[in-house]
């Protein structure tokens, strides 16, 4: 058994490349990376969304007060409507004649002095149509008629004309009185009823009042929630700009710190370019002959001495091309080329590639079979 090894030694400075690959590759990840400089980080709260927040926290419940100042408004605006009964009742009481003397009568609202101021009256009255009738006397005195039938007809018209007067003074004055009565009673019924509306009024202001704080309380909820919602979409602006800033220094960090990594790996694939340059060594083995081909070999050496011109035949294919190297007679060799294949069969001075060719030759000489190829 043959055994042939060839060995090429790499070149210089593909040695020392590879060499220099190593020492950086052992000192490069011989250091644990600061993975800590591009870690995942969450942008903090913007100011505005931490008052949005405060805002919220307080807001929560801060329609409260208005609903019970509603409240309080719808209390109070039933008990002054409740105020209103009695008025209506009072009116409803002047409403009738007003006879009588009870409690609502026309005479209750005449004035308490009425009789004494009648009374006064028709004294001075009486005492003024005294002094006249004395007068009448005097004057039939002075004219010698006193006690005479004149002077009694005078006497008892002027009694008559003064009980006259008397009476429609009296008349005037309970007239009078009357009528003040009614009026101060109409005026009371009037009074009822105006205010009966002003504490009706009283009780729809309250209850207006109440629907105005109610009314507060759906609108400060309503302006904070606004309020809330601004600063909450302006913040997260600011937040995901500040999210965006984290996240760009976050690559910058990972770029740089792997970039040695990159350099490197560039570094060892221009390396890897110059792998024919590595050299090596390539072993080949070759078999023993067998038994068959040692004696193949000594046919074809029996061959030779036979036929002395074996080695001038040649096997000539169609669109092949012949040419004789070596010169003519038996110690030439013809070759056979095909495509970019060279076939020289040898002859029997050792000159052939193999018992194989010999065989061939051998086996087909003097023989013109019809097929692709002729043998001369």
């Amino acid at each position: 058994m043959a055994i042939t090894q060839q060995r090429q030694d790499p070149s210089k400075i593909v040695g020392q490349l590879g060499q220099d690959y190593a020492t950086q590759l052992t000192g490069l990840t011989s250091v644990p990376l600061d993975t800590s400089k591009f870690a995942p980080s969450v942008a903090a709260q913007d100011p505005l969304q931490t008052q949005a927040a405060s805002l919220a926290a307080s807001g929560v419940g801060g329609y409260q007060p208005y609903l019970s100042q509603a409240a309080t408004y719808g209390t109070q605006a039933g008990t002054t409507m409740g105020g209103v009964s009695p008025y209506i009742t009072g009116a409803a009481a002047l409403t009738g004649p007003g006879a009588g003397t009870g409690a609502g009568s026309i005479s209750s609202y005449m004035s308490p002095y009425q009789s004494q101021v009648i009374d006064a009256t028709l004294s001075d009255f009486d005492k003024q149509a005294a002094i006249r009738e004395q007068a009448i006397s005097d004057a039939a005195v002075g004219v010698g008629g006193y006690g005479g039938g004149r002077h009694g007809v005078l006497e008892s018209e002027y009694q008559t004309q003064s009980d006259k007067n008397r009476a429609l003074l009296h008349a005037q004055m309970l007239n009078q009185g009357f009528g003040q009565g009614a009026a101060l009673r109409q005026q009371d019924y009037t009074n009822q009823l105006g205010l009966a509306g002003a504490q009706a009024g009283l009780a729809s202001g309250q209850l207006g009042l109440g629907t105005y704080q109610q009314g507060l309380a759906n609108l400060v909820p309503q302006l904070a929630g606004g309020d809330i919602g601004t600063l909450s979409q302006i913040g997260d602006i600011q937040q995901r700009q500040e999210q965006n800033i984290l996240d760009a220094q976050r690559q910058a960090n990972q770029m740089a710190a792997m970039e040695p990594y990159q350099r490197l790996g560039t570094y060892g694939q221009g390396i890897a370019q110059l792998a024919p340059m590595m050299g090596g060594t390539q072993t080949a083995i070759t078999p023993d002959p067998t038994a068959l081909q040692t004696a193949l070999g000594w046919t074809s050496v029996l061959g030779g001495i036979m036929n002395p011109n074996i080695g001038t035949q040649y096997v000539n294919w169609p669109g092949q091309t012949t040419s004789n190297q070596g010169g003519g007679g038996q110690g030439g060799g013809q070759t056979t080329v095909q495509g970019d294949q060279t076939y020289n069969p040898g002859n029997i001075l050792g000159q052939r590639q193999s018992p194989i060719d010999d065989l061939w030759k051998l086996t087909r000489g003097g023989i013109n079979p019809s097929g692709p190829w002729t043998m001369f």
